[in-house]
């Protein structure tokens, strides 16, 4: 799969962009067009830009969430890009980090094992993140992209794409239910083996105390979960471990499902149980308990089905011995 750039072409006289979008890089949300364009310009400038009307499409003023169609012409209005930016500055143990994450690369694909705690991308407050550390550790990847996120505080497979043609691909597959996701989780209390789906819808337009949060509403956009019991722990303290596989996307999906089943998932800040989060603390749980362990799909122009499998992290194995 082979991308070609916008044509670009250079206004007379000052260093506004006029781009053409060809058909490869249609469906691209205009905020991530202009984020992989202006290297080195922070995010909030661009969303700044996008806000106040300097960036157009075929002349006209749009939203972020603006997909771009083929044939569209986008101004792109002069903006300073940082010499050296704080991408250049990650850490050689971050560098090794992420580059002993890939489990999977192909022509088209790259997939993480994703650390728990790493952001995928920058924004609000993160200088840098997992897609932006990625570019910087590999250059001539230059329109590396992610094809889907998950949480900050979740580990494991995350797929990232090289080209516009497999990230399109990509994005058809999850909107089509085409893609298998399997997480492990330890949620609180003894899991009823009978309970085995949860279709709740979430909305996540809310804020509590400030800060937004999802929940399960009526307002909100269809989600389903699919939950598998792999085994009771009781000694120490009560917990499930579980399998999830999820029909949706939708934010902090099982988080949120397994809180509306009266079983949140253990090391949760926002939707958990604090007494049994800090009794977990005391035994070495530093971390959210969800790990995207299984993935698998097929392309539409290849003959390959692609199975990845990331294990359950070393730190997550050991308060498994812990607890029994």
């Amino acid at each position: 799969m082979k991308q070609n750039s916008p044509n670009i072409e250079q206004s007379a006289g000052n260093s506004v962009e006029m781009a053409t979008i060809d058909q490869q890089n249609a469906g691209q949300r205009i905020d991530n067009f202009l984020l992989a364009r202006l290297k080195g310009v922070p995010r909030s400038r661009i969303y700044r830009i996008l806000r106040k009307g300097e960036v157009r499409v075929n002349k006209g003023r749009i939203k972020a969430t603006y997909r771009l169609k083929a044939g569209d012409v986008v101004r792109i209005p002069p903006v300073r890009r940082s010499e050296r930016t704080a991408l250049q500055d990650i850490s050689p143990g971050l560098r090794q980090l992420l580059l002993d994450a890939i489990v999977y690369e192909d022509d088209d694909l790259l997939i993480l094992d994703k650390p728990s705690g790493l952001a995928v991308h920058g924004g609000s407050g993160i200088k840098s993140g997992l897609i932006e550390s990625i570019r910087t550790i590999k250059p001539v990847w230059t329109t590396l992209e992610l094809a889907h996120r998950i949480d900050r505080e979740t580990s494991g497979c995350l797929i990232l794409a090289k080209q516009r043609s497999s990230l399109n691909a990509l994005h058809e597959l999850f909107r089509e239910g085409q893609i298998n996701k399997g997480y492990l989780t330890l949620v609180a209390g003894i899991w009823d083996s009978k309970n085995t789906m949860i279709d709740a819808p979430l909305d996540r337009n809310n804020r509590t105390e400030g800060e937004r949060n999802v929940k399960v509403s009526e307002q909100g956009k269809r989600a389903v979960s699919h939950f598998k019991l792999l085994s009771h722990y009781r000694k120490q303290l009560s917990c499930s471990m579980l399998e999830v596989r999820i029909d949706t996307g939708r934010t902090h999906q099982i988080r949120v499902h397994a809180a509306y089943a009266g079983h949140p998932v253990v090391g949760d800040d926002r939707y958990g149980d604090r007494e049994i989060n800090r009794s977990l603390r005391k035994m070495g749980l530093k971390r959210l308990f969800l790990h995207a362990h299984d993935l698998e799909f097929r392309l539409p122009d290849s003959n390959k089905t692609i199975h990845v499998h990331a294990p359950l992290p070393t730190d997550l194995k050991q308060l498994l011995d812990k607890l029994e």
